[in-house]
């Protein structure tokens, strides 16, 4: 009889996950940011992405995603994910990124009620500090994020060896900030979130 640790149905739901934008759910290398302008190509889903939200929608795990780009040039930006996800723009305050309260409103946008089991997904630093700091489960991305800061197609055109080691420097660098876990795109989230609920199984905390 296998241990009960391996049967995913006890394993706990997730609560909610949220996203980052840029970098994140797309925008490959979070190019809008050093740019300023929106392009298709920054608007581009990201590997995984797409179906990483088809799965959780199919969950019933309500989603949102946030950045603290200008209004207009977000939501550009995501002209290419579904229109359930629910958009989270923090407005202007006094207290911005690592700052908790952009992930606090974003839960309180989905009408969640408990911190328990909410998500956080981003190859932002400072999103992703101010999950630690909001008490989320975090979840870093390492090649399609910031840290790298690449195009798709400049990502491509590295050797093997240059992109292992550019995804392993930001991998020891999310790592250093305390975050749960890292991948290096969203087409493994889902076995991370796997991976997050067994470990919630098991007593732990973020």
């Amino acid at each position: 009889m296998p241990h009960a640790e391996t049967l995913p149905h006890v394993a706990p739901s997730l609560t909610a996950v949220l996203f980052g934008l840029s970098g994140c759910l797309v925008d490959f290398g979070a190019r809008t940011r050093a740019q300023g302008i929106p392009s298709a190509i920054h608007a581009e889903a990201t590997p995984g992405a797409l179906d990483s939200l088809r799965s959780l929608q199919h969950q019933q795990i309500p989603c949102a995603w946030l950045d603290e780009l200008p209004p207009a040039l977000s939501h550009s930006l995501a002209a290419a994910l579904p229109s359930w996800i629910k958009p989270s723009q923090h407005p202007e305050t006094n207290n911005p990124w690592p700052a908790p309260h952009a992930c606090w409103q974003a839960l309180m946008t989905l009408n969640v009620e408990r911190l328990e089991g909410c998500v956080l997904v981003s190859g932002e630093p400072r999103l992703l500090q101010a999950g630690l700091n909001a008490g989320l489960w975090t979840i870093g991305l390492a090649s399609c994020g910031s840290l790298c800061g690449l195009a798709p197609n400049d990502w491509q055109a590295l050797t093997q060896q240059e992109r292992e080691f550019k995804r392993g420097k930001a991998t020891m660098q999310l790592f250093g900030l305390g975050v749960h876990s890292v991948i290096d795109h969203l087409g493994e989230l889902n076995t991370c979130l796997a991976d997050i609920s067994l470990r919630r199984l098991k007593g732990e905390k973020p």
